[in-house]
């Protein structure tokens, strides 16, 4: 159980709309001050809680971004619900980076609660990879990835050397592909430099607002599997334009790591993330032509699938 991240249930709860279920009742477990319903815990010490947890794990946070600076790495942490693709969108993503830039330094640290499946996928493609298992944990936090990356590739055996050597490394990528799960992981900052939120279209486009804090915590949301548009029933405007409402600044990519389609775009994102070859500003909402043609192309094919869909009945 997770306790700061509400994961144990329970408590009282705000009654909103009629009075049964028949007439709309709802229970919000999350409208008091610690925005959690903790059995057996007031909010006050729930709260007290979770500042003590999340400032040791902050503290660690920062000395990870300090220690990725000093490393020349630009790490991502990839945030979404089981199933989404990430890790089919890394293996892809790895692939494309080998041979668009050979001496980039690429890894991964893989999290889930068990398995190293998705770590041997990663390995596959020729690039390191450490499975961190949380057991009954339902997101990692910056101690797992401070021991994750002390065994990655630059620090090869336990992380038990001096942080006084010389930092002089290539510079490097690091994706941390978290737990799946769209709501615990919103809060852990793992020294990042940014959070990646991956929405599948086979999900549902109400998630941004179902799970607000994780798409207000990402600065981009990609819309992945979109070749599977016609096939679905996936509103990609209302998506967008919620992802928006809950954070108007989240920049959002659609692509397809199985067919490549929109991959560029990704790829020129992530030159931009790690500072490569641009030093020009991008405004977070601007779109560039080809994602407008993705996007356009997408909108297309759902409305295709629709009109299929009326001539049948």
């Amino acid at each position: 159980m997770c306790v700061v991240c509400g994961c144990s249930g329970g408590g009282a709860a705000q009654v909103q709309g009629g009075a049964d279920a028949a007439q709309g009742a709802e229970l919000h477990f999350g409208a008091g001050a610690a925005r959690v319903s903790v059995p057996g815990m007031s909010a006050q010490r729930a709260i007290k809680i979770e500042a003590d947890i999340l400032g040791a794990n902050n503290a660690v946070a920062a000395q990870n971004r300090a220690h990725f600076a000093a490393h020349g790495v630009t790490a991502l942490n990839l945030v979404s619900s089981p199933g989404s693709g990430k890790t089919t969108l890394l293996c892809a993503t790895i692939k494309a980076l080998q041979a668009r830039h050979p001496s980039l330094q690429l890894a991964v640290i893989e999290g889930d609660q068990q398995t190293s499946f998705d770590a041997q996928r990663i390995r596959a493609t020729g690039a390191p990879a450490i499975q961190v298992n949380t057991g009954k944990g339902c997101h990692l936090d910056a101690p797992m990835v401070a021991e994750a990356f002390a065994r990655l590739h630059a620090h090869a055996g336990p992380h038990e050397h001096s942080h006084e050597h010389d930092h002089d490394h290539a510079p490097g990528l690091l994706f941390i592909e978290n737990v799946g799960n769209l709501v615990c992981p919103a809060m852990w900052d793992l020294g990042e430099l940014a959070k990646v939120a991956i929405l599948s279209v086979t999900e549902g486009e109400d998630k941004p607002l179902k799970y607000p804090d994780m798409f207000e915590a990402s600065r981009l949301m990609i819309l992945n599997k979109i070749d599977l548009l016609p096939h679905v029933q996936f509103d990609v405007a209302r998506c967008i334009e919620l992802a928006r409402r809950v954070n108007p600044r989240i920049e959002i990519l659609q692509l397809s790591a199985t067919t490549g389609q929109g991959m560029e775009d990704w790829l020129h994102w992530l030159d931009h993330a790690r500072g490569a070859e641009h030093h020009h500003h991008h405004a977070p909402e601007a779109e560039s032509p080809a994602a407008r043609v993705q996007r356009l192309q997408a909108e297309l094919a759902q409305a295709q699938a629709a009109l299929q869909a009326q001539g049948a009945r």
